[in-house]
């Protein structure tokens, strides 16, 4: 799907969200990637195949 000169990663690679965004819709609060990833802003995702990825915030640890 990427035609990019620098190949972006798959959609079922781990570093999948570093693809470039080719439609962005933050007042809906999603994201399409080159890879077909929909990035989500609560850092879900949903892959093209149709998996969900939920979404995987940093803990942020209190002291």
């Amino acid at each position: 799907m990427c035609t990019h000169a620098l190949a972006c990663p798959t959609a079922d690679s781990p570093d999948r969200e570093a693809a470039r965004t080719i439609a962005s819709h933050p007042e809906q609060g999603w994201s399409l990637l080159c890879n077909g990833v929909l990035v989500f802003d609560d850092t879900g995702d949903l892959l093209p195949d149709g998996q969900i990825i939920a979404p995987h915030r940093a803990v942020v640890a209190l002291a």
